[in-house]
């Protein structure tokens, strides 16, 4: 081989040698040096939340109309006014209605003079059989002393017996006339009761929330004319994940936020837990109750509702992907030990609602959460742990 053949063969085998080192650098530097990797820092005081969306609801909401048809002739009520339980919120017309309970009142009278008819023959017919009774004992005692005929007596005890059939006929005309009074005054109390369904009160102290007819609408029985709510029973329905309602009790405070007025929640009051959940959209009912709301809320606006659970002392917080094999309530863990990555079976103190989990125990106070896992993670590869702001 000739000298530029040597040279040329150990120019390769030169750049072969650098390109070995380059590749060995390489390696080294991507799978032996040590990771920068992002580490959960204690914090202290962490509230635990729960978030459900809702609306505002109000637990005593009545849609109210007549019993009765007819035509509407007065509103006394309109939109937003308040009304005390008994006030007048709308007439129909009564006047056929009216002629009914005149005529009923006239029975009434017609009854009463009957009945008193009825009691004054009865007294008449007890007056007669009192006479009678007494002239037939006294004619029988003459027969039997032998002073007056034996036919007289008879006769008399005849007219006696008369008199006592015509006082039991009086007697239960009497009754029939009574039962005939009390079923005219029934009659009139159904005629008035009848009447007053004519009129339209409120059945609680409300506010009326919308008036749905007009002066002079033909209305059927049981069409809505007013609805109305309690002012006092509006309260906020919140719909909370199965998953994260576990540790929800009453009287637990929750801040709401309408959807008219972002960024300014309101303290409230859990007052009911549902005990039933939703089967399609695995959520539970919670209504919480306003406690010092700056006007009423609009029945059926939309609301965000947080509510606090609890708080920890202490806790590191961790975003739920840096979790493998996350149940619920357990998942393994990226740590930093002793310089290198290492993985850890660990349990859940609490979720939060920005997606993060908290660990309280289980873990060393030297060992460093890792909070981000990344993709060359290998068991023993060297790390050092650097704060993320």
């Amino acid at each position: 081989m000739n000298a530029t053949g040597s040279r040329r063969l150990l120019y390769l085998a030169i750049a072969g040698l650098i390109l070995a080192i380059a590749a060995g650098g390489v390696w080294w530097y991507a799978k032996r040096r040590a990771l920068a990797v992002p580490v959960a820092t204690i914090e202290r005081d962490v509230p635990v939340t729960v978030f459900g969306l809702g609306a505002v609801e109000a637990q005593v909401l009545a849609r109210i109309g007549f019993e009765v048809p007819g035509t509407l002739i007065d509103l006394a009520a309109d939109h937003g006014d308040r009304v005390a339980a008994g006030s007048v919120l709308a007439r129909i017309s009564s006047i056929s209605q009216q002629a009914r309970v005149a005529r009923a009142e006239a029975a009434v009278l017609s009854a009463a003079a009957a009945a008193a008819r009825a009691d004054a023959q009865r007294e008449r017919a007890e007056a007669q059989f009192t006479q009678k009774q007494a002239t037939a004992r006294r004619r029988r005692d003459l027969a039997n002393r032998g002073v007056g005929s034996q036919e007289a007596a008879e006769l008399a005890e005849t007219e006696q017996e008369l008199a006592r059939v015509d006082l039991l006929v009086n007697r239960a005309d009497a009754a029939v006339a009574r039962a005939a009074q009390a079923e005219a005054r029934a009659n009139l109390e159904t005629e008035q009761a009848t009447l007053a369904k004519y009129t339209l009160r409120a059945p609680f102290d409300a506010v009326v929330i919308a008036r749905a007819r007009e002066v002079g609408s033909a209305l059927n029985p049981g069409e809505t004319v007013f609805t109305l709510v309690a002012p006092d029973s509006i309260w906020m329905q919140a719909f909370i994940d199965e998953g994260r309602a576990g540790d929800l009790a009453l009287g637990q405070t929750g801040m709401v936020t309408l959807r008219s007025r972002p960024g300014r929640p309101v303290a409230a009051e859990i007052v009911r837990i549902g005990l039933e959940a939703d089967r399609v959209t695995e959520e539970r009912r919670v209504y919480l109750r306003c406690r010092a709301c700056p006007t009423m809320p609009v029945v059926g606006e939309q609301a965000e509702v947080v509510i606090e659970t609890s708080r920890l002392p202490r806790a590191r917080l961790l975003p739920e992907q840096a979790l493998h094999g996350f149940d619920g309530a357990a998942g393994t863990v990226w740590t930093i030990e002793d310089g290198k990555l290492a993985r850890r079976h660990v349990r859940i103190a609490a979720r939060l609602v920005d997606g993060r989990v908290a660990i309280t125990d289980g873990l060393p106070e030297d060992v460093a959460l890792v909070s981000q896992v990344g993709a060359r993670f290998v068991v023993g590869r060297a790390a050092r742990a650097v704060s993320v702001p």
